[in-house]
């Protein structure tokens, strides 16, 4: 845990990808693999924005996981995660693969070298669509922040107020535009460093297999386990400390 922001929470988004019901199901079922994990590891968790599937899950949900080194610990977890299973909604019983994104921010609060001026932000109101009464659902108070330059999201739905929701919001986008810096500079010096293999941001990471046998194989240490139900289940310290140890 020697990075500069190890220390800090972290916020997490998680993207279902092409697939429709099973994959916002995918996403709903790695939602809660990392409510475990976080139970397990004594952080707390705060849901910010959440986009219902249609029928089930979540196209996506975005959360802040605080504790010590959250986000020392699960930057090891940002990418794309893969599914493979006999989909539950399928009448023909039919093997399906989905996929889900994961990115992971830290949480700052402040960083003298990023600026966001007013002028490279679009700001969207909406009516919050998640739970909170009738508060939230009659008013537009859910906040979609876009930096224009970059072209990177910040939307927050969550909190009472609008101007609640917009500070919030303010402290996601701060801390995307900190992590897509970060992972630049890892970029540039990978290229210079002359190395073969790259972890892209939008790579594959992990398969979760629960048909025809249960695997679950990290593809960038080869670390695997078949107890696919207990990493379901949160117990993912093999996968990220193995990781963290490699990287």
């Amino acid at each position: 845990m020697k990075g500069e922001y190890d220390a800090s929470d972290a916020i997490l988004s998680l993207h279902a990808g092409a697939g429709g019901t099973e994959a916002q199901d995918w996403t709903q079922m790695l939602f809660r693999m990392y409510t475990r994990y976080a139970e397990k590891k004594g952080y707390s968790l705060r849901v910010l924005d959440a986009l219902e599937g249609d029928a089930v899950g979540y196209k996506s949900v975005t959360f802040e996981v605080s504790g010590d080194n959250a986000y020392g610990y699960l930057k090891a977890e940002k990418g794309v995660h893969r599914l493979v299973r006999i989909s539950p909604f399928d009448s023909a019983a039919r093997r399906h693969t989905s996929f889900a994104a994961l990115e992971v921010s830290p949480v700052i609060e402040r960083d003298n070298d990023i600026v966001i001026r007013d002028e490279d932000l679009r700001v969207d109101t909406y009516r919050s669509s998640g739970a909170g009464g009738q508060h939230v659902n009659k008013t537009e108070s859910a906040i979609r922040l876009t930096h224009i330059p970059t072209g990177v999201v910040a939307a927050c739905q969550n909190e009472r107020s609008q101007i609640q929701n917009r500070e919030t919001a303010m402290k996601m986008l701060l801390s995307k535009l900190v992590e897509l810096r970060e992972r630049e500079i890892a970029e540039k010096a990978s290229a210079i460093k002359g190395e073969l293999k790259r972890i892209e941001w939008g790579s594959q990471i992990r398969s979760y297999v629960f048909e025809p046998y249960t695997l679950v194989k990290d593809h960038r240490t080869n670390f695997e386990t078949g107890d696919v139900y207990a990493v379901m289940d949160g117990n993912l310290d093999g996968f990220i400390t193995d990781y963290l140890r490699k990287s």
